[in-house]
């Protein structure tokens, strides 16, 4: 069981736990260093994360302070229903935010104008990423999401992002005939606070396998994160949690 995690009933009470623990985590960043660069995650979990902090939270932050980066985003414009930065927009973004705060990956859509090129988006987004950290490689808070098949971000199973040591790369993931655009472990494991959003039954091999083993990343990539001096956090409903540790409920922060 792993020390840092919060279980609650339902998907609605994970996203409020872990919005309350995003804001103090944003507070003690901006009281620290005067900002906070905050990476996003895709996903119906933090979707909720996102709409309440647009609901609730606007007011009570300098969001003029915070950075906002995308730790994925898939190869799509970003008016595309599958876009994590579309998603990310239409449940949250606060107009009045700085436009120049917010970091979505690059894309050349439509091809008539550029061709199609994620491995010149992700370079260019690797960059900006530089630029935004400045003298500091740390991300201050990272949002990750948990696949089936124990993937997070876009490091899926057997792909070559998992090898990496640059920060941001394009992943070609065969199963979808595509490529993804992805932060790479190395460059998540040196962030302050991470923290995986995990709900539903269909998650719960997954993260049984993270949390249990076998350890091999190459097949079960969210076992590649890590953080080497930063906090690791766990929020997840009960229909997540894996039937062993569901006996170890008192010894969490549910």
């Amino acid at each position: 069981m792993n020390s840092n995690a919060v279980v609650k009933p339902s998907a609605e009470e994970v996203a409020s736990a872990a919005c309350f623990w995003l804001i103090e985590s944003i507070e003690q960043s901006i009281l620290r260093k005067g900002r906070c660069v905050l990476a996003l995650s895709g996903g119906s979990t933090p979707k909720k994360l996102y709409e309440q902090i647009a609901r609730d939270h606007l007011a009570t932050l300098d969001w003029s302070k915070v950075h906002l980066l995308w730790g994925d985003e898939r190869n799509v414009p970003h008016d595309h229903p599958d876009s994590n930065f579309l998603m990310v927009k239409s449940a949250w973004l606060d107009p009045a935010m700085a436009s120049g705060n917010v970091h979505q990956v690059p894309n050349y859509y439509p091809v008539f104008i550029a061709p199609n090129d994620p491995e010149k988006s992700a370079y260019e987004y690797g960059q900006t990423i530089r630029s935004v950290l400045g003298d500091s490689s740390a991300i201050d808070v990272v949002l990750l999401g948990l696949g089936d098949d124990a993937h997070t971000a876009s490091l899926f199973p057997e792909t070559q992002a998992l090898e990496s040591l640059d920060g941001f790369v394009a992943n070609y993931v065969s199963k979808f005939e595509s490529f993804r655009l992805t932060m790479t472990a190395s460059l998540i494991n040196r962030a302050r606070r991470v923290a995986f959003l995990v709900c539903g039954e269909s998650k719960s091999p997954a993260l049984d396998v993270v949390w249990h083993g076998p350890k091999d990343p190459a097949l079960y990539p969210a076992q590649s994160i890590n953080p080497t001096t930063g906090e690791l956090w766990w929020f997840l409903d009960m229909q997540a949690l894996p039937a062993r540790d569901r006996v170890h409920l008192g010894e969490l922060g549910a």
